[in-house]
């Protein structure tokens, strides 16, 4: 089983979650986030949790799942995010967060995370979006076009760490809010 041209495995289907995928997606979500190297030593992943108040708060854009031989072996969430600008600039609409994006561990390196993410752009290419946001690893974004961007910012994250990639739209100034869920 082999990679095709799209650098993802050939017996590999995305779709949008359904409500029967909701535990399949809690548990992989818990499994891939359970020994990432951001956690604090003996801290127990929360991003299985962030998953279902986006679900429940019916705050998800888009939810894709990865599947293969029938068995659900990857998630991405894409939800809104504020950009609080300048009081006289007002807020900039049509961004979005991504993730938690989520692979099962005996899946991971596989190129299954990155078919969901150039999957998810592509969706929100067509939705008209002005732009994606996302808090995650320089070296593995940069390749789909995310970049650190000075004027966007969010507090308390390091600059490198969050990135951008504007989509349809120019690239606002602000700091930016996600969800609740992301507490």
């Amino acid at each position: 089983m082999g990679p095709q041209s799209t650098g993802r495995p050939s017996d590999l289907e995305l779709r949008p979650a359904r409500p029967a995928d909701d535990q399949a997606i809690r548990d992989l979500t818990y499994a891939a986030f359970q020994n990432h190297p951001h956690h604090r030593a003996g801290a127990a992943p929360s991003e299985h949790l962030i998953m279902g108040q986006l679900r429940d708060a019916g705050a998800l854009t888009l939810s894709l799942v990865a599947e293969r031989g029938g068995t659900v072996v990857g998630h991405l969430a894409v939800s809104p995010v504020e950009i609080c600008a300048a009081k006289d600039q007002g807020n900039s609409v049509n961004w979005f967060g991504l993730g938690p994006v989520a692979v099962s561990p005996r899946c991971q390196r596989l190129g299954i995370g990155s078919a969901l993410i150039r999957c998810a752009i592509e969706c929100l290419r067509q939705k008209k979006a002005s732009g994606l946001v996302v808090l995650g690893e320089p070296q593995f974004y940069r390749r789909f076009g995310f970049r650190a961007e000075a004027q966007l910012s969010l507090p308390g994250i390091p600059p490198a760490y969050f990135m951008a990639l504007p989509i349809g739209g120019p690239l606002p100034h602000g700091n930016v809010r996600y969800h609740p869920a992301f507490g």
